[in-house]
């Protein structure tokens, strides 16, 4: 009599993991940009979400969001560490494009309107611990806050109270910025330490 090999039960992937799978399969843009490649990062458990615009080439490569510059800068701003802000289970990333859009004659061209369109609101039902969401630059404001789409950069991140408790907004930190940040001392100086503040309250929330 020969003993039985124990029954190994095989773990079914969970709905979120079904979703994302999907995501980073998501073709919809074929032919319109360069090559499919989204990039983005999120867990269930996440307390902070960050919506940017689109990866940059550099991420788009690399596979990593925020993995340039302005990311070194974004952390500055947040004051958190790479390990901390690239751990889904506290930060997701979710950009409005999820794939590098292509360069223009100005830069990266806009972000794809496919993803928000298929993605944004199963992505955000799954991302029930959120607790407050970063919209960074104009592309982000106008489609997370219709409002903001009469108004200026300035003018919205100078009003960023308005959309607490569920949104704050920033001015994108691409160092293609910084004549902006020079004219707005009161970004570094008033809005950064509100943000931080809030942020603290996540990270270690009273009992």
């Amino acid at each position: 009599m020969t003993e039985s090999s124990p029954v190994v039960k095989e773990s079914r992937p969970s709905p979120f993991d079904l979703l994302m799978g999907q995501v980073r399969q998501c073709h919809d843009c074929a032919g319109r940009i360069p090559e499919p490649r989204p990039v983005v990062r999120a867990h269930p458990q996440a307390r902070l979400l960050i919506v940017g615009q689109a990866p940059g080439l550099r991420v788009h490569r690399s596979g990593i969001p925020w993995n340039d510059p302005s990311g070194d800068t974004l952390r500055r701003w947040l004051q958190i560490g790479r390990v901390c802000f690239y751990d889904p289970t506290v930060v997701a990333i979710l950009p409005v494009g999820f794939c590098y859009p292509g360069r223009g004659p100005d830069g990266d061209l806009p972000p794809r309107p496919e993803c928000a369109a298929r993605w944004r609101e199963p992505l955000l039902k799954a991302l029930p611990n959120r607790q407050l969401t970063l919209l960074i630059g104009h592309y982000a404001h106008h489609l997370y806050e219709p409002e903001t789409r009469t108004l200026s950069v300035t003018e919205t991140v100078s009003r960023a109270d308005r959309w607490l408790p569920r949104f704050f907004m920033l001015p994108h930190p691409s160092p293609r910025n910084r004549l902006w940040f020079r004219k707005h001392p009161w970004f570094e100086g008033e809005t950064l330490p509100k943000l931080r503040i809030l942020l603290e309250s996540i990270w270690n929330p009273h009992p």
